[in-house]
């Protein structure tokens, strides 16, 4: 299938007559994010890079003082991070009664920031900070201040650190970091923080992939939206939507695993805003 472009009027049209049986599903990726100044991982002109894994950031201290030290730094330069027009279409779909909810690989909160009420994050949410020792939850706004304290001055000599794909930084000489610890609710805890996020290596938890299954089940399309679909869980919803016999619709800038499929009835290349901001248009919805 040779893919539409995006703006054409074509490419909104088709995708609109997807609605025409009821309420779709959202998959979304990195992809609708970069609008919102987040790097993606595989875009185009994007340098190859390994996320850190779950055994790195549980087994070497160094990894976890790279990672808070990137996370501080990218805290500090998301300030001016906001949804874009593709999620807030998305937001005004789903209050129209257009698409069931969205299910995200992303954990940067911009869906629920733009009003997004149904929304299954995958991976899990970044703000969330939960001790691995006595389960207690913290944000990630907490967090970075007990790091502040104990890395007086840390923050402002990096300010200008390159942001990373994760939304964290890319943040040299951390040999001398110290990592917070848990300060316990009530009783000195001491213990491991982590991000409430599906590291590589992990797998979804059963109850999140399952309410992004009902999602597909309900659904009358499934559309994915800013994603290569080179995670096992997309293409595991993906093959859901292919057993119901669902049409299925891509909007991506570049290659995704999926664009030879049968099961694509429309893939359009290019920016999710601008697509998701002309369906709403389409659909008579309101951004």
């Amino acid at each position: 299938m040779s893919p539409l472009q995006a703006g054409e009027p074509q490419a909104t049209a088709e995708l609109a007559r997807l609605f025409a049986e009821g309420p779709a599903a959202v998959l979304t990726g990195a992809g609708i994010s970069t609008d919102s100044g987040i790097p993606d991982y595989r875009g185009a002109g994007t340098p190859p890079r390994t996320p850190m894994s779950i055994a790195q950031f549980m087994d070497n201290e160094a990894y976890r003082r790279r990672f808070w030290a990137g996370a501080r730094i990218g805290f500090l330069r998301s300030s001016g991070v906001a949804p874009n027009a593709g999620h807030l279409a998305l937001a005004r779909l789903e209050a129209a009664g257009r698409i069931g909810g969205v299910i995200t690989q992303n954990v940067d909160d911009l869906h629920r920031r733009s009003g997004s009420r149904t929304v299954v994050e995958l991976h899990g949410n970044g703000r969330v900070i939960r001790c691995l020792r006595c389960g207690a939850r913290w944000s990630r706004a907490d967090v970075l201040g007990w790091f502040d304290d104990l890395n007086p001055g840390f923050a402002e000599r990096n300010a200008h650190a390159e942001i990373a794909p994760d939304g964290d930084a890319r943040v040299s000489g951390t040999e001398r970091v110290v990592v917070p610890s848990c300060p316990g609710r009530g009783a000195p805890c001491g213990g491991l923080l982590r991000p409430d996020v599906v590291y590589f290596g992990e797998t979804v938890p059963p109850a999140v992939f399952s309410a992004a299954e009902t999602l597909v089940r309900d659904a009358s399309a499934l559309l994915l939206v800013g994603t290569s679909l080179a995670v096992n869980t997309g293409m595991r919803l993906l093959h859901r939507a292919e057993r119901r016999g669902i049409p299925i619709a891509v909007i991506n800038r570049g290659p995704t695993a999926v664009d030879r499929r049968d099961s694509v009835a429309v893939r359009i290349e290019g920016g999710t805003s601008e697509t998701l901001s002309a369906l709403a248009s389409a659909l008579d919805v309101r951004v």
